[in-house]
């Protein structure tokens, strides 16, 4: 993997991450249900864990 590439999966992987705690936070004020904010949740730890070994890879 070029580092080009590498640098827009980690770019793509944090803004996704970013997104991800933004709409959770949303919907944790508009009163969702737990299933949906545990289905955020577990959805920001996974790409968490990616970005993570993603970064590792590079390094």
């Amino acid at each position: 993997m070029s580092v080009l590439s590498l640098q827009r999966d980690v770019d793509d992987l944090v803004l996704q991450l970013k997104g991800l705690v933004h709409v959770r936070a949303l919907l944790e004020t508009h009163g969702a249900s737990a299933a949906e904010l545990d289905a955020h949740t577990n959805e920001i730890a996974r790409i968490r864990a990616e970005l993570a070994n993603r970064v590792k890879v590079s390094s």
